[in-house]
């Protein structure tokens, strides 16, 4: 997993997949906004929602591209549900340093 982080220059999307990577609720939610939206596959997402579904059964095997300063990046990711597939994670950061949009989706 180490490999995998040290790609990942923003310290906020590096504490965000690291939280992401070990299924922790609580660090995950922590960096993010109150009102944080998101979208999936360009679609609103309950934020809440992905938190509870996804974090310890969804994670990234791979970060193959980082692009906008770190804050975008694209990879082969896990679901215990639908198994494994490119996507990528767009991170938007509040003037505090914190998320207020993330943007999921299947990559091409």
């Amino acid at each position: 997993m180490h490999d995998l982080l040290a790609k990942l220059t923003n310290p906020t999307v590096r504490a965000a997949i690291e939280a992401l990577q070990q299924g922790d609720k609580e660090a995950w939610s922590s960096l993010f906004t109150t009102n944080a939206t998101m979208l999936d596959d360009g679609h609103p997402r309950d934020l809440n929602g992905f938190t509870k579904d996804a974090l310890g059964h969804e994670h990234f095997i791979s970060i193959d591209k980082i692009e906008n300063n770190g804050l975008s990046l694209e990879g082969t990711f896990h679901s215990d549900t639908w198994g494994n597939f490119r996507t990528y994670f767009r991170f938007h950061l509040s003037a505090e340093g914190k998320i207020n949009r993330l943007d999921v989706g299947q990559a091409n």
